[in-house]
């Protein structure tokens, strides 16, 4: 069984407008926002959604009547209302988990992440439990690509399906995104992944980040990782990327289901900040992190990241 975390009642009913701060002088930069030309970008993500179009029932044990797909809809649809430049990204297993998967094996949740906008995702141990061949029948209805930096499909049905990294320019900002997933060995049947090669997922984000920050001179570098947050032994996680990373700002994640009341900080190898994210499983929360630019000095100056919980949804 997968480790993961659930949130505390504290941090859960956390109103919508509160939210957790990254940076203490939220007002300053958007005063200086106004008077210098800085830039925003605004980033928006999920992960383990699994499945979970519909809110949990209401008489549920934990969760009554909290999270589904259709409920982060409404809130990335509000941000993008208030927000000129925003990016929606999800971390992988967005299968598995509801009958829907069960119906119409993953059709559903891609066609909907579609339709919400979604700018990319990576792929989870999860999102292989149809197999390759299931993932490739329902691959069409994503208009977003999945970004598979370890995962070398060149001998399957999903060799050229999927992508190491994309390029998304947004208010100027250009922003590179690369995808790594965990080790399948051990965690899934190699039936359903069959003659799939799993890389070393730290050499490849490190490969793949360089050239994106130094070769396509990206502003702004991140990972989706499906690697899980933290670990009590010596398995890789986030939080072990992240300090053996380069050129990576920002490491979005999943699998683990961990709720973080704020983006955690690390240093990487070269003694960089390095923003590390999570947003609990089946669309219980929504992430978002607001990264400011000083484009006269082509250079990310801070950043400030807050928390939207479902249970605040019905406010809107």
């Amino acid at each position: 069984m997968e480790e993961y975390t659930t949130p505390n009642r504290r941090s859960f009913i956390k109103q919508i407008a509160v939210g957790s701060l990254g940076i203490s002088t939220l007002s300053s930069f958007k005063a200086l926002n106004l008077k210098s030309g800085l830039k925003k970008v605004t980033i928006l993500h999920t992960n383990d959604l699994h499945s979970r179009i519909d809110p949990f029932p209401i008489n549920h044990r934990k969760y009554p009547g909290l999270g589904g797909i259709s409920k982060v809809a409404t809130l990335v649809k509000q941000v993008k209302q208030e927000e000129d430049h925003v990016l929606v990204l999800d971390a992988g297993d967005v299968f598995q988990g509801t009958p829907y998967f069960n119906l119409y094996g993953g059709e559903l949740e891609l066609k909907l992440m579609s339709k919400i906008g979604y700018d990319a995702c990576t792929m989870g141990n999860h999102d292989f439990d149809n197999g390759l061949d299931g993932f490739n029948k329902v691959l069409p209805n994503a208009n977003f690509p999945f970004l598979c930096a370890n995962y070398d499909f060149s001998n399957t049905v999903l060799d050229g399906k999927t992508t190491p990294y994309t390029i998304i320019e947004k208010n100027g900002i250009k922003i590179g995104i690369l995808g790594v997933g965990i080790k399948l060995k051990g965690l899934v049947d190699q039936r359903q992944y069959k003659e799939t090669i799993y890389l070393d997922p730290v050499e490849q984000a490190n490969n793949y980040a360089s050239y994106l920050k130094l070769k396509e001179n990206c502003n702004l570098v991140i990972c989706l990782s499906h690697l899980g947050y933290e670990y009590s032994d010596n398995k890789l996680s986030d939080k072990e990327l992240a300090k053996k990373s380069k050129n990576i700002d920002l490491i979005i994640g999943g699998h683990t289901h961990t709720f973080l009341d704020k983006a955690e900080t690390f240093y990487n190898k070269e003694g960089k900040k390095v923003l590390v994210n999570q947003a609990g499983w089946s669309a219980l929360s929504l992430g978002r992190i607001d990264f400011y630019f000083d484009m006269k000095k082509s250079q990310k100056i801070d950043f400030e990241a807050n928390r939207f919980y479902s249970k605040n949804y019905a406010e809107i």
